[in-house]
């Protein structure tokens, strides 16, 4: 992992062990404050910076992956390519791109701004709550993946068809469709028309 002033302390060679701290931020998007990851998703949850990545394969189909069992928050559903929140500090599009390589082992080969959402989504199964100020990417996957068992359980590419019918019978995040849809303008502007999304 590149080491950067926001990423330092957060490196797994440093020997301290942080608390894991997020950017707390206003109804606009500007950094008010940090808060420790579990405690910002303590109902009734504390607005934070979140980012959410959505890429693609050379046909326009859009990589899902199902989040590990072992993850605290939402374990086993399917979601976007990849989500998180930076570091204190660290630009949303630095940690969207961090992320995807640490946990799908591999990086964008085009990553773009996207806008952004706000939202709030109580999670039932845990009881933790998404209240995000969510900056979206998009962006094109041409390599093999090498996901990380203890983040990824499996990984899929679909159509816009195809999503509907899985998004029908299985399990997806609470903030998959709020993201989907926000992100939809550039989305098709990357993939076209014909493929539908």
């Amino acid at each position: 992992m590149p080491i950067t002033p926001a990423t330092a302390t957060h490196n797994s060679s440093n020997c301290t062990a942080d608390a894991i701290l997020l950017e707390l931020v206003d109804e606009n998007g500007v950094t008010i404050g940090t808060a420790e990851k579990l405690a910002a998703h303590q109902p009734p949850g504390q607005l934070h910076r979140a980012f959410s990545v959505f890429l693609f394969d050379e046909r326009g189909r859009l990589l899902l992956q199902q989040r590990a069992l072992g993850k605290y928050h939402s374990p086993g559903v399917w979601s976007n390519t990849c989500c998180g929140h930076p570091y204190p500090g660290e630009a949303p599009f630095a940690a969207a791109a961090r992320r995807t390589f640490e946990e799908l082992g591999v990086s964008p080969s085009l990553l773009a701004e996207a806008g952004t959402v706000r939202y709030n989504h109580p999670d039932p199964d845990s009881g933790l709550v998404e209240q995000e100020y969510n900056h979206l990417f998009v962006g094109l996957v041409q390599a093999p993946l090498r996901p990380d068992a203890q983040e990824v359980g499996d990984t899929a590419y679909v159509t816009a068809a195809e999503l509907a019918e899985r998004h029908a019978e299985a399990p997806f995040s609470s903030w998959f469709m709020t993201v989907l849809d926000a992100a939809r303008p550039a989305v098709r502007e990357l993939t076209g028309a014909s493929a539908g999304w």
